[in-house]
């Protein structure tokens, strides 16, 4: 498995961006909009790990530790996973089928959200 990126959940996307970019000198690399929040993935000057931002439109407030909101690990086949994580009784969620990225969740022992996505090829990296 390999680190894919890490999920803050933030309150001003403006403002975060800001941030991340203009002072600590991450740059954007995608964003991805939704009806319900946007998304805007950032990079470290060797381009391997992203920090996700995500700002939900539904007006919530957060306190100091309720912004963490997952780390997520790219693997080369997905399946694999599923079948492990069923034979050890896990509990996990699989992404919608609709949806073009693979990936479910899983919680770690102590109930945090680890999402792994199944690695993207050459042609389509984006996470």
């Amino acid at each position: 498995m390999r680190l894919a990126h890490t999920m803050l959940r933030v309150r001003d996307l403006d403002r975060a961006v800001d941030f991340y970019t203009n002072f600590l000198g991450l740059r954007e690399v995608r964003r991805h909009g939704m009806n319900d929040a946007t998304l805007v993935f950032l990079t470290d000057a060797s381009g391997h790990y992203h920090l996700e931002l995500t700002h939900n439109h539904d007006g919530r407030d957060y306190e100091l530790g309720t912004q963490f909101g997952h780390v997520a690990l790219h693997v080369d086949d997905l399946e694999a996973v599923v079948e492990e994580v069923v034979k050890r009784g896990w509990w996990y969620r699989r992404s919608n089928p609709k949806n073009k990225t693979k990936y479910i969740f899983v919680h770690d022992p102590d109930g945090y959200d680890i999402e792994i996505l199944e690695a993207p090829t050459r042609a389509s990296e984006a996470d």
